[in-house]
């Protein structure tokens, strides 16, 4: 220890007088420099620097063979140390000029709490009394993913304590067991927005239930693949790859199309090989992207204030087609909803055998309960009409009595589709099964940028993930290597034809929040199961069979889910800030509205298509006319997709309008300096060793 820190432990103790506890020590700023000729207007730039806004925690630790002392913390970083190693804490904010909080070390007695695990290490009974007396609070916090020390947020924007985790990043069960368990468990609990993506975008194509069968064993083989790649080669944290949302809005913008809606023979295939060569394209723009260093540089200029309103945009684009759609059969779109919110809101806190069931499983729960509800309406003939055959499809009906309900029997019947008699129960997905990918610049232009937006979206993603799991925050080199590897993937999914790129599920946060399951093998466990299941063609059967109505109203709670996690990323930042504020209204209204005006040039559209797509259809008639047919297209295309309006303004105004740091948010990454000197950084982010000497040392960073 060094002299004049006033910290030695060996002094901590033994001594009599109030100056050896930690409360004192809360009083007296001069024990607290590491040097006396220190001028703290130094340790002001530092903090302005660095971001760092204390949480006044005070952990504290045990060192093996030593006495126990107070732990020295950066709350900002949540820069976490082995085990064997203790930390030590300094409170920084009188040197800071900033005023400590009078509910935290008033009394000279006072100690504040510790949450973190015991894990082989002996206790002081100074740091468990305050567990003691708010025992009851303290673990409620904990079910809803965040601890306040104090009962209140860190000052500044500061973020809230780490919650504890099952199993971190690198915690291994004794056995295989629990490993297993926690891999489907977490991939059950996206189950929504894992195989819901086909049931939209093939029928969109006029694909048959085989087909939509087949795009869903598509999808978890390529979610199992790219999911094991992620986390061993990407950021090697812990995140579902799957298809995402992001690449869902451009795809039912190409479906709709002009040259598209019109055919009538082997519509779903050339469609399909038309989305493959635009997300071929827009995947290696990605790839070259993070590879080339090219997304270091933009990191610099992608902060919480343009993450926040681009995710929610992502949500906010469906809000024309989810009820629309799920509004054909009320009697079973509206108790999803219902079920759904009851899960996730008034039985959150109810536990069975230690599991909080109805929070990790609501949408599997809910769907499987209203789907039997559905089966007994179907048996019970609830759909059936004198004289009308679900199987007859609409165009051939002759009779007029029923066409006006083979819409809602082939929305709401659980047996309308035909996918189990026709799907094998052997199928394995194979590259281009669908034919050879066409190339057209139009869709590729569309395609790019929505590529961007999604690796917008994944930077949100591993900042917020880092933070939830206790673990350091990435280097940009890190996170650069993410996104190449999602370009990757990508590239996976447009070579085996699922229709969409593959990225990193914004769900994930909120799936490690209520799951405390951060670990890496049990992700790649159950990523192997999704790989097996993939083969079994009768399964992509029983899933290709839910209702359309079913399916549209699990996804208006995702969608609306969306929204909320991306706007949960303005927490980083001075949310009462009127600049924030400001950019992040301007940014959501304007990136609904302007495509709402490119979207009103298309009125043979609203002839053609139903009313739930025709937000989509304005790529083909939009305002923007230049003559040349490819780039009228894209643009406006591009302009129709409320993802990449909003993203746009709220990029340009971010970084243009003045702000501080602090009330930007900004967006602190360690840096590659730190990582070399860090084993656990390096445990949590290097590549595996064969791999990193097989790419050069600096992959690693």
């Amino acid at each position: 220890m060094e002299s004049g820190s006033g910290l030695d432990p060996s002094k901590s103790k033994g001594s009599g007088s109030g100056e050896g506890k930690f409360g004192a020590f809360l009083k007296r700023v001069e024990p607290f420099l590491p040097r006396k000729e220190l001028n703290p207007v130094e340790l002001r730039s530092w903090a302005k620097k660095t971001g760092f806004v204390s949480d006044y925690s005070g952990e504290t630790s045990t060192k093996l063979g030593e006495t126990e002392s107070s732990a020295f913390d950066l709350p900002k970083g949540r820069d976490h140390q082995t085990d064997r190693a203790s930390s030590r804490q300094t409170d920084l904010d009188p040197i800071l000029g900033r005023s400590r909080r009078s509910d935290i070390g008033s009394d000279p007695e006072s100690k504040p709490g510790s949450i973190e695990e015991e894990r082989g290490s002996n206790r002081n009974e100074a740091a468990e009394t305050p567990l003691e007396n708010e025992g009851g609070k303290i673990s409620r916090d904990l079910e809803n993913g965040c601890y306040y020390p104090g009962g209140r947020e860190g000052v500044g924007g500061g973020w809230p304590k780490p919650i504890v985790m099952k199993y971190g990043l690198r915690d291994n069960p004794p056995s295989y067991g629990p490993l297993i368990c926690y891999g489907l468990q977490h991939y059950l609990s996206l189950a929504g927005s894992l195989i819901f993506i086909p049931l939209v975008i093939v029928p969109a194509m006029d694909g048959s239930d085989k087909d939509t069968a087949a795009v869903i064993s598509t999808m978890l083989l390529l979610t199992g693949i790219t999911t094991i790649l992620q986390c061993y080669f990407g950021t090697r944290l812990p995140l579902v790859q799957g298809s995402s949302f992001v690449y869902l809005a451009p795809a039912l913008v190409v479906i709709n199309s002009e040259e598209f809606r019109n055919l009538t023979e082997h519509k779903f295939r050339e469609i399909m090989r038309e989305l493959q060569g635009a997300i071929i394209v827009g995947s290696l723009f990605q790839c070259i992207l993070g590879s080339t260093g090219l997304m270091s540089l933009i990191l610099r200029f992608i902060n919480p204030v343009v993450v926040a309103p681009t995710v929610a945009a992502v949500g906010l684009a469906f809000f024309s087609y989810g009820f629309p759609q799920a509004g054909t059969c009320v009697e079973i779109s509206v108790p999803v909803i219902v079920l759904l919110l009851i899960c996730t809101l008034y039985l959150r806190g109810v536990s069975i055998f230690g599991h909080r069931i109805f929070r990790i499983y609501a949408v599997p729960l809910s769907a499987l309960i209203v789907w039997t509800y559905a089966f007994f309406l179907t048996v019970g003939g609830a759909y059936d009409y004198k004289g009308c055959n679900a199987d007859i499809p609409s165009s051939n009906i002759l009779i007029n009595e029923c066409k006006k309900h083979a819409y809602t029997m082939k929305h709401c019947r659980t047996d309308a589709s035909n996918a189990w008699t026709t799907s094998p129960w052997l199928r394995i997905p194979y590259p281009f099964q669908w034919g050879f990918p066409y190339f057209h610049m139009r869709t590729c232009i569309v395609m790019i940028f929505v590529s961007l937006v999604a690796s917008v979206d994944s930077v949100g993603t591993y900042h917020a993930t880092s933070m939830l799991v206790n673990a350091k925050r990435p280097t940009r080199g890190v996170v650069s290597r993410g996104v190449a590897l999602e370009g990757f993937c990508s590239l996976l999914a447009g070579i085996w034809g699922s229709g969409t790129g593959s990225t990193t599920l914004t769900e994930n946060i909120h799936t490690i929040n209520i799951t405390k399951v951060a670990n890496r093998r049990a992700l790649a466990i159950g990523a192997l199961f999704l790989i097996f299941l993939s083969f079994v063609g009768k399964l992509g059967a029983i899933l290709a069979s839910i209702p359309q109505a079913l399916a549209a109203s699990v996804l208006c709670f995702i969608w609306a889910l969306t929204v909320a996690l991306g706007l949960s990323n303005l927490r980083y930042t001075q949310t009462a800030s009127f600049r924030n504020i400001t950019i992040v209204g301007v940014s959501l209204f304007l990136g609904l509205s302007i495509p709402a005006y490119f979207q009103q040039y298309q009125p043979l559209s609203t002839l053609i298509l139903p009313s739930y797509y025709l937000s989509f259809g304005a790529a083909s008639s939009g305002p923007f006319q230049t003559g040349i047919i490819q780039l009228d297209f894209a643009m406006n295309a591009v302009m129709s997709l409320n993802m990449v309006v909003t993203f746009l303004l709220a990029f340009v105004l971010d970084n243009t309008v003045p702000g501080s740091k602090e009330e930007r948010g900004v967006y602190v990454w360690s840096r590659a300096e730190d990582m070399e000197m860090d084993p656990a950084m390096q445990a949590d982010y290097s590549l595996p060793r064969r791999v990193s000497q097989f790419f050069g040392c600096r992959c690693c960073y």
